[in-house]
């Protein structure tokens, strides 16, 4: 494989109508992983669609250097079947990358399935941004995440109990009284409070049924697949066929919850208040955030680490 520098083009030096051609020849010239980098006096963004647009998601894009007297764009010719990471998959490896997600709307959690260009598509949103805000996490040595990852599922499950099913039942009894409150002192001015309270009534009845079946069907099989892998024997689920019965089930309820919250998010202007709030008002939409903000990591936890491990895990036990 060629080091970065044995393959640079100076995209200044060619004439306007050779630049593009140039490239594409250059790069179609590439092995597989083998990286082209360019240098060019403005960023080449365009050229990233139009590669992207001719030959298909086949290479990676990343920014060595922007500005603002050079751009330098190394881009790398993918591997046969190498294809890009989902959401999901990112956020697992590394939490401090769902912040640029969460910071641009791309669902990381029930959409975590998508990868990031097909995030980007549907939101109408400049994959490149992020991409590029996607790199320079990796070099932000603070906030490092709990590694998540590396643990193991029984212990992630006791985890996600101990943490995120304790969060919901001690501050979301508060949250139901502070929204029934409002709802009935602002409502008249503020009509979207009487909808906002009915769909934190939704997520309670939700949350209520939902993580009582973690905690006495799911989980405890979880465990018991990691059990039967240390002692080298096969574990029989009494009540379900497979571990993605449940995990289907628990996956359509977190869908039921996102829809929530994201529409809570949408009637209170992202939890922007209006001049005559109150206190309680205020606590309300600071609640309302917060618990949004633990909802996010808790279903990460599940749909984009903990299940696929435990249906991974059964597969390989059958």
């Amino acid at each position: 494989m060629e080091t970065m520098t044995e393959n640079i083009l100076n995209v200044t030096l060619l004439e306007p109508r050779q630049k593009h051609p140039t490239i594409f020849a250059r790069f179609d010239d590439l092995k597989e992983g083998e990286g082209l980098t360019i240098h060019n006096d403005h960023d080449p963004k365009p050229l990233y669609y139009q590669l992207l647009g001719e030959r298909g998601n086949i290479f990676t894009w990343e920014y060595l250097e922007e500005g603002p007297a050079w751009w330098k764009i190394r881009i790398t010719k993918k591997l046969t079947g190498e294809g890009d990471e989902t959401l999901g998959e990112i956020a697992a490896k590394d939490l401090r990358k769902a912040e640029v997600f969460k910071k641009y709307g791309l669902d990381f959690c029930c959409g975590g399935k998508k990868t990031v260009k097909e995030a980007c598509a549907e939101k109408g949103i400049d994959v490149t941004k992020i991409e590029k805000e996607l790199q320079q996490a990796d070099k932000n040595p603070s906030a490092r995440p709990l590694p998540y990852n590396d643990w193991g599922i029984d212990f992630l499950a006791d985890y996600i109990v101990n943490t995120h099913h304790s969060y919901v039942r001690k501050n979301l009894p508060d949250i139901r009284g502070y929204a029934l409150k409002v709802a009935q002192v602002h409502g008249g001015r503020h009509p979207e409070l009487i909808r906002i309270q009915q769909l934190v009534e939704e997520v309670n009845k939700e949350f209520s049924e939902h993580l009582v079946k973690e905690e006495e069907i799911l989980f405890p099989f979880i465990k018991e697949l990691v059990s039967a892998k240390a002692k080298g024997a096969a574990p029989k689920a009494e009540k379900f066929d497979s571990v993605e019965d449940p995990i289907k089930m628990m996956e359509d309820e977190h869908e039921v919850v996102g829809r929530c919250l994201d529409e809570i998010r949408e009637l209170s202007g992202n939890y922007t208040l209006p001049e005559d709030a109150c206190a309680s008002y205020s606590l309300l939409f600071k609640m309302l955030a917060d618990m949004e903000e633990d909802t996010h990591i808790h279903v990460h936890l599940e749909n984009n680490i903990l299940f696929p491990k435990a249906k991974a895990l059964e597969k390989d036990l059958n």
